[in-house]
């Protein structure tokens, strides 16, 4: 049976464990291709991505403009300054806009609901690049990498450490319940996902505040501990968060001396991970990375070029 193609790339949580597969498998298909041809095929030839930014970046820029060069179309910045999402003009007014326009929108913002108001009111595929909500396109460049590495998700365990109510974890979440992953959450209390976010989850998933919890861990990940739109919070933040510090004792305490370290970028060296993890020869941090390159390409051949998922 075929695999319902996807209108958008709002969240992980919105399709199936199916779906999900495909993309990881295209994911790995353009990778491997464009490392066997040097290049790959021109498949979004005359298509364009409008690429809107409330918040800086430089994986999630590089690596869409990128990935529609490498398919063969183009990709339009479009600054903050340039739209003034939901105060200059409404989310729907610019998704209506752009339609006419473009033949996708990807749009890294603060309100999540900036998304899902393009979504409804464009008729073009809009695709997250960033959300106060979630980060789907991470978490789909993550899980490639752990394939890669590894061999196989289901059946590994993934502890989180850090921040477990952010944008990342969120996603990481919906996407280790697509495949078969365990997962386990360590946060302070008040920083813990939110227990309608568990519920809404098919992973195996432990949330605990105990740093024992890494015992046994086939993946170690953390995340900045103050995000962008958080810096009033930081002082706080930084009396909360150290004792969960991804550091060579916090590695040791897994027993797992194949573990691997990944942090979805930037880290604030020195605070959320040490120099000597982050650099060590179990860390998987730039690797994750750059797979955000070949992540984002399924997304946009699938939605733009309409590549079916297998």
């Amino acid at each position: 049976m075929a695999i319902p193609a996807l209108p958008h790339f709002l969240d992980i949580e919105s399709m199936s464990a199916e779906q999900f597969g495909g993309l990881l498998r295209l994911a790995e298909e353009l990778k491997h291709a464009r490392a066997r041809l040097g290049r790959n095929a021109p498949i979004l030839s005359g298509k364009s991505l409008a690429m809107i930014f409330e918040k800086p970046s430089l994986r999630t820029r590089v690596s869409f403009e990128m990935g529609m060069q490498q398919l063969g179309g183009h990709a339009l910045y479009i600054s903050p300054q340039e739209v003034g999402l939901g105060s200059r003009e409404s989310a729907p007014d610019v998704a209506r806009v752009l339609s006419g326009y473009v033949d996708g929108i990807m749009a890294r913002v603060f309100d999540h609901h900036h998304l899902l108001d393009m979504a409804a009111w464009g008729t073009v595929p809009v695709i997250n690049g960033l959300s106060d909500f979630s980060h789907p396109c991470q978490a789909l460049a993550d899980l490639l990498t752990i394939w890669e590495q590894i061999g196989q998700l289901a059946g590994l365990t993934l502890v989180y450490v850090g921040d477990g109510s952010n944008n990342v974890a969120t996603s990481l979440l919906m996407a280790a319940g697509k495949v078969g992953m365990s997962m386990r959450v360590i946060a302070p209390r008040g920083y813990q996902p939110e227990p309608a976010l568990l519920a809404g989850t098919d992973a195996d998933v432990i949330v605990t505040d105990d740093l024992d919890g890494v015992v046994g861990a086939d993946v170690l990940y953390t995340d900045v501990w103050t995000s962008m739109g958080q810096e009033a919070e930081r002082e706080a933040r930084l009396g909360v968060f150290p004792p969960y510090q991804l550091n060579q004792a916090l590695v040791a305490r897994t027993r797992n001396p194949g573990v691997r370290v990944m942090h979805c970028l930037p880290a604030h060296r020195g605070e959320e991970i040490t120099d000597d993890v982050a650099d060590g020869s179990q860390s998987l941090l730039f690797p994750q990375a750059h797979n955000r390159l070949h992540a984002q390409k399924a997304i946009l051949a699938h939605l733009l070029g309409g590549v079916p998922l297998a």
